[in-house]
């Protein structure tokens, strides 16, 4: 920077250097070891414990700045920071012309500048700015500023003006021009290779930075430049070779890459080489610090720390920023700080300060000295301390006291004594073994140091030993069932206890529903409800006093049915058999006594046992052969274990399976038929179901004969259930034999025994006569007709059809009965409404011709009010009930009567009295509860009914 430059610089050090302690901190700046008088100074002020310095000046702060941070406890110093000024001077002047020969080496020298900062160099070639560009003839050196020509050539004569920048402030100086010429007599021939530019015998290189190492030679021809390491080994890929070879670069220097280094400059006329050595350096870095300590009055005070560098460091120590030396008490050797007694005086902030010629660092901690009297209030004796007798008693006499208390014992007014039994140890515990209840009492703990006393009291209780009276025992038992474990105990009364229990060896759960513990204060039972295959293992009851623990243990076995076999395979299979094998699953405490094999295939529902051989499976055979399967149908089995708990999960499914194909062995069932139409013989029969086929391209054989006759007539169709055979000489109702077979492309299977079947017969040709109809209520008519006594063909019954209307066909109806019943009531019509009727007979060939239609009106509909104004009295056993008459509308029949219903509760029958009268006395002789209707009756049927009235037998008039 340059010196009239008018800037602000401001100056601060890491955090982490001043964390001395949580009071205020303050801070104070030195400028090359002198306090700086921020007072007196109107150029630098504080800001934030920050120096800021405006309009700096080279003269006045130029040089090493360390800042000193203080507070209560201490000081401690900051890293150094050099503060420098930039700049460059250049004195020019004028300079004579190089003269040399075509082919000779030149070497233009830059001149040396006066300058602070890294500078940089290039050359101008006669005129700004046509700069000298540097290739394997010509370089510019940034070590020398030098330019060094290998070879000159014609076109090298001209002017050559240096060029110096800071790299700092960006200042450029430029030398007077250098004339070059060539000399008249002659060219220069050719020579060996002179190294001009080289690096010294021993470079120091610091880590982490970029070395840079130089080599250029003059020559003719121009000189080949190379480099080797002289250890032989090659170069690691991060070096780099720039400018034709000329410059050596090693980035972030480290250990490995010190030794030594030789360039080789070669052309056809011979060789040189020069050699140097690069050494390593780094400053210091901590590879040991110290901590912060707090120690007692008179004790020994050791820190030690360490550092690596090279050359290797040096240390120092401080104590709140000034230099520590070495005296009585005090020993400083290498890293390693002893203070031998600490006292209040040396309590304080030390920094150890490790430090080479190429750095120093700093590491700070606080040293707390501690002097106090002895102080019980964070460690009393227990007020009560619980001991079974027989046992061992420690009571810890520990005050906070510095230095370290002296401690005594006492057991009401007695001093204590180490005895056989009682030891009073360096630490101040009192230890007493073999306890009795002699022992119980109140002790005392005195600590004494030189500022003062304090004692702690304490009462010792010393209770009898606890029994466990019943704990639980080794058990067998079965799923599902449920169980209690005993753990009862005797104990001193004054003891606090707890149960707790431990399954396989962890702590049960008291949410898991299977576990409740039961029994009392006294008892800590376990009962353990719904066992699962998963609660058998190791149970422990844990009981925990005040002064003891102990447990009692047992094994609970748990038996289940067993587990799922697993790995069914199908071995082999025929049309009907199956061989299985299988692994066996877990006997879950009980031995497998037999396996069981079902079966499931797309007709079944769900899984069904299957017949095996051997008929029974033991326990230990893991084949069995299935037998009856049905030929052609895919099977999946599995298996389940029995043992003498139950019968286990079972097994997965194998896989599907289908049995080989085989000729039907089962013939259709219910063969029959019959009716069809005229010239037909109709065949019915139940179709094979599909697990019987036993194999593809299955169908049916239909044989077929007039009753009497010898020969069958056959026929083959693969419809299900129904075959109609139809031939113009078939008479009317005359009976077949018949039977039906099976057959698939195996082959054909048994026929169904023989049955009778009539060809299809023709309709009744006869008409009924005498057709006549009656109304009788407003929803029913009554029809009656006369028989066919004479048909030719077979009368299986009578057909009615009535309707209301012929344009509404939604209004037809029809009933049959049998061909003896000549005579049936319709019901369901509507009232006052005109129908119309035709009557045939029929067969299974269907209805003959129909009778003329005949019309019959039903009656008007029966009353829709029902009895108004019902009264009643009951005086005795007998009723006496009354009503108003009920009055008919126009389109409703009139009414001929009335009818009275009555039932007594809690019973189905009902009596009716019927009267043409408006009342009615009825005799109620059982001493019951009735309920009684009354309806009005008309030619059209009952009207609507009153709502039922409740007759009590409370309410009998005396």
């Amino acid at each position: 920077l340059y010196s009239h430059w008018k800037l602000l610089l401001h100056l601060w050090l890491p955090a982490e250097d001043f964390e001395v302690s949580d009071y205020l901190c303050l801070r104070r700046w030195s400028l090359n070891g002198t306090l700086i008088d921020l007072r007196a100074d109107q150029r630098r002020r504080l800001s934030g414990g920050n120096l800021v310095i405006r309009s700096l000046e080279r003269a006045q702060d130029a040089g090493i700045y360390q800042c000193t941070a203080f507070n209560l406890v201490g000081a401690i110093l900051s890293r150094r920071a050099s503060l420098q000024f930039a700049y460059l001077n250049f004195k020019t002047q004028t300079r004579s012309a190089v003269s040399v020969r075509e082919g000779q080496g030149v070497v233009l020298l830059c001149g040396t500048p006066t300058y602070a900062g890294d500078l940089s160099f290039a050359w101008v070639f006669n005129e700004y700015p046509y700069f000298v560009q540097q290739d394997n003839r010509r370089f510019v050196s940034q070590e020398t500023g030098n330019l060094y020509i290998a070879k000159v050539e014609p076109s090298d004569v001209g002017n050559y003006t240096c060029v110096v920048v800071n790299r700092i402030t960006k200042g450029k100086v430029l030398s007077s021009p250098t004339p070059l010429v060539l000399r008249t007599d002659g060219a220069m021939g050719e020579y060996e290779p002179k190294i001009e530019v080289h690096f010294p015998d021993m470079v120091p290189a610091a880590k982490g930075s970029v070395v840079t190492l130089e080599c250029f030679a003059l020559g003719n021809p121009v000189p080949e430049i190379t480099w080797r390491r002289a250890n032989g080994v090659p170069f690691p890929s991060k070096v780099k070779m720039k400018n034709s070879n000329v410059v050596l670069e090693i980035p972030s220097f480290q250990q490995e890459d010190a030794g030594g280094y030789e360039c080789v400059a070669e052309n056809k006329m011979g060789k040189n080489t020069v050699k140097g050595r690069l050494s390593f350096h780094a400053k210091p870095q901590w590879v040991q610090t110290m901590r912060d300590s707090a120690l007692s009055i008179e004790e020994r005070l050791f820190w030690e720390c360490k550092a690596n560098g090279k050359p290797k460091p040096s240390y120092s120590w401080l104590r709140n920023g000034e230099l520590l030396a070495t005296e009585d008490r005090i020993q400083i050797e290498n890293g390693a700080l002893t203070i031998a007694s600490v006292n209040l005086s040396d309590a304080g902030m030390y920094q150890c300060v490790a430090e080479n010629k190429h750095g120093i660092i700093y590491f700070s901690a606080e040293l707390v000295v501690l002097a106090s009297p002895p102080d019980f209030s964070r460690s009393p004796l227990r007020a009560l301390l619980k001991a079974k007798a027989g046992s061992a008693v420690s009571m810890a006499c520990k005050p906070q006291a510095y230095p370290t208390a002296i401690s005594t014992w006492r057991k009401g007014n007695e001093v204590l004594q180490s005895t056989e039994r009682t030891s009073l140890l360096p630490d101040g515990t009192l230890r007493i073994i073999n306890v009795t209840k002699m022992d119980g009492g109140n002790y005392t703990c005195l600590a004494r140091n030189q500022f003062g006393t304090a004692s702690t009291t304490g009462r010792l209780l010393v209770t009898d030993p606890t029994r466990i009276t019943q704990g639980p025992v080794d058990m067998e038992i079965i799923v599902g069932e449920s169980i209690v474990l005993p753990c009862q105990i005797a104990c001193d009364p004054a003891l606090d206890v707890s149960f707790s229990w431990a399954f396989n060896g962890q702590l049960l759960s008291k949410l898991d529903p299977h576990y409740e513990h039961v029994g009392g204060s006294a008892a800590g039972d376990l009962m353990i409800r719904n066992i699962q295959l998963k609660h058998a293992g190791k149970y422990v009851c844990v009981v925990d006093t005040d002064v003891e623990s102990l447990s009692a243990a047992a094994i609970l076995i748990v038996k289940g049915p067993p587990g799922a076999p697993d790995g069914v395979t199908v071995e082999e299979i025929t049309d009907s058999t199956a061989q299985l094998s299988w692994r066996p699953g877990q006997d879950n405490g009980s031995p497998i006594i037999s396996y069981i094999v079902q079966t499931k295939t797309a007709f079944t529902v769900g899984w069904q046992a299957v017949n095996t051989v051997p008929e029974v499976i033991d326990g230990n055979t893991l084949t069995a052969t299935v037998v009856d399967l049905n030929a052609w149908v895919e099977y999946e089995f599995r298996v389940l274990a029995r043992n003498s708990v139950g019968v286990g999960e079972p097994s997965p499914a194998s896989l599907k399976t289908r049995t080989e194909d085989a000729v039907p062995d089962t013939a259709p069932a219910n063969v029959g038929g019959g009716g069809g139409s005229k010239s037909e013989l109709v065949i019915t029969w139940e179709p094979v179901p599909e697990e019987l086929q036993n194999g593809d391209g299955f169908g049916y054989i239909i044989a077929m004969r007039p009753l009497g006759e010898l020969t069958w007539t056959h026929a083959v169709t693969s419809a299900p259930g129904r075959y109609v055979y139809r031939n113009e000489s078939i008479p009317p109702f005359s009976p077949f034999n018949i039977k039906v077979g099976a057959y698939n492309v195996k082959g054909q299977g048994p026929f169904s025994p023989v049955t009778t079947v009539f060809s299809a017969e023709e309709e009744p040709s006869g008409v009924p006569g005498g057709v006549w109809a009656q109304s009788i209520s407003a929803s029913e008519f009554e029809v009656s007709w006369q028989t066919l006594s004479d048909s030719p063909e077979r009368v299986l019954g009578y057909e009615v059809v009535y309707w209301e209307d012929d344009t509404k066909p939604e209004t037809m109806g029809k009933v049959r009965v049998p061909a003896n019943q000549y005579t049936v009531n319709i019901s369901g019509l509507k009232g006052y409404t005109q129908y119309f009727l035709t009557v045939s007979a029929f067969n299974t060939a269907g209805t003959g011709p129909r009778t003329p239609t005949i019309n019959v009106t039903t009656k008007k509909s029966p009353p829709g009010q029902p009895p108004l104004n019902v009264e009643w009295n009951l005086i005795g056993s007998k009723l006496t009930v009354h009503w108003d008459p009920v009055v008919t509308m126009e389109m409703e029949s009139e009414v001929t009567g009335y009818q009275v219903s009555y039932r007594r509760n809690r019973h189905r029958e009902i009596n009716t009295v019927t009267t043409n009268l408006t009342s009615v006395e009825i005799v109620l002789p059982a001493d019951d509860d009735y309920t009684i209707q009354i309806c009005a009756l008309s030619d059209g049927g009952e009207g609507i009914p009153t709502e039922p009235i409740n007759i009590h037998k409370l309410s009998k008039l005396d």
